[in-house]
């Protein structure tokens, strides 16, 4: 199952590395505009949490914008020293309240905020390499993600509000074939691609 994983985040990830930076921008002006239009029920000052897209990645500071531009309050992943674990967290206020992080990645600077404190998201935007229909997500490999998205829905199994996640792709990253599956992946609730929007999978 391993070696399924890496064989497709090796093609995805090279398929990334050879993408326009001119369609990468409008794909990511495309995804900050989908931001308005999210397929939850949300309200000034509520919290959505997101992420910093590295390198090819879909999203950019542009899509953070668009939340806040909502009112809405912006968490970030903070990656903790140490073996893979639960993601900290800390508020996005805006493009220069970013600094680098551990590995080099953007992350807010200030106040680090609790793992737990994705328990009082009403979305949460991940990355991701690849995603399927029936709700399968492929990561960079570390864990990190799926290590919070476990602690989240372990908490609370079948919660009646259940909080969406929502994984961000390019277009051709949402696969109609099954992406490898092992029993520690966390699926995915929606897909959300620059040209479709979100699309309701599982």
């Amino acid at each position: 199952m391993t070696d399924e994983k890496n064989l497709l985040r090796r093609r995805m990830l090279d398929a990334r590395a050879t993408a326009s930076p001119f369609v990468l921008a409008q794909c990511n002006a495309d995804l900050a505009q989908w931001m308005y239009h999210l397929p939850v029920e949300l309200e000034s000052g509520d919290i959505v949490a997101a992420y910093v897209a590295t390198r090819a990645e879909p999203g950019g500071t542009a899509m953070l914008d668009a939340l806040t531009d909502q009112g809405l309050r912006v968490v970030l992943p903070i990656v903790p020293e140490g073996s893979p674990t639960r993601l900290q967290w800390g508020e996005y206020h805006g493009e220069m309240s970013l600094e680098r992080g551990r590995w080099g990645l953007l992350e807010p600077r200030g106040h680090r905020l609790d793992p737990d404190t994705l328990h009082a998201a009403k979305a949460i935007l991940v990355p991701a390499v690849a995603a399927d229909r029936a709700g399968g997500r492929l990561g960079r490999g570390a864990g990190y993600y799926d290590r919070t998205l476990a602690a989240l829905r372990g908490a609370n199994p079948a919660p009646e509000n259940p909080v969406p996640v929502m994984a961000v792709v390019h277009d051709d990253e949402l696969v109609d074939d099954p992406v490898p599956r092992e029993a520690t992946d966390v699926p995915v609730d929606w897909v959300l691609t620059p040209a479709n929007g979100f699309v309701r999978v599982g």
